[in-house]
């Protein structure tokens, strides 16, 4: 398919089948992602990929219990992603302290969005996830407290493919030509 297909078929997905990913697809998703481009080459990521059904199950219960409730549909989801950001360089610190850009949370941005066009080409779902129980996923996973978990993606087939109508803006509400 094109690109605005491909596009225009992604959409956050909450509702999974309980059919099982083929690990070779989940490893598309993550090349797809590796060839992302990032400021400076900085590649500022790590996926933690949880198949494991007891450790999926236990990440998503304490990720999306209590406040994070809202997310609990993501337990449900054969595959869970952990991304985690990793530090930059220097210059790329004072680069973005000097604009005031976080370029590490950019490159995620971009690196996540191949993940998940991958994942629509290959006909999963996916949803991306920021609000979550930071600490106690990075508690479960093992990951140190000096890292920053910002994204969870739940990832697999979705219920129902049925195509929803994007409710957009126009270009003419976001863009100007000069």
């Amino acid at each position: 398919m094109d690109f605005l297909e491909l596009v225009k078929l992604r959409k956050s997905c909450r509702k999974y089948s309980n059919r099982s990913l083929p690990h070779e697809i989940l490893e598309r998703c993550l090349e797809a992602s590796r060839l992302a481009p990032s400021a400076c080459n900085s590649q500022p990521w790590n996926f933690i990929v949880i198949e494991d059904r007891g450790l999926k199950e236990k990440v998503g219960e304490a990720a999306f219990s209590g406040i994070y409730s809202v997310n609990s549909f993501a337990k449900k989801a054969p595959v869970l992603v952990a991304v985690i950001r990793e530090k930059t360089s220097y210059l790329l610190k004072v680069g973005s302290f000097l604009r005031g850009t976080q370029y590490s949370l950019i490159d995620l941005g971009i690196t996540c969005e191949h993940f998940v066009l991958q994942a629509a080409q290959e006909g999963l779902g996916t949803c991306w996830l920021g609000f979550f129980n930071e600490k106690s996923v990075k508690k479960i996973l093992g990951i140190p407290k000096h890292k920053k978990v910002d994204i969870l993606i739940s990832v697999g087939y979705p219920e129902d493919n049925a195509l929803i109508d994007k409710k957009r803006k126009a270009i003419s509400e976001i863009c100007n030509f000069r």
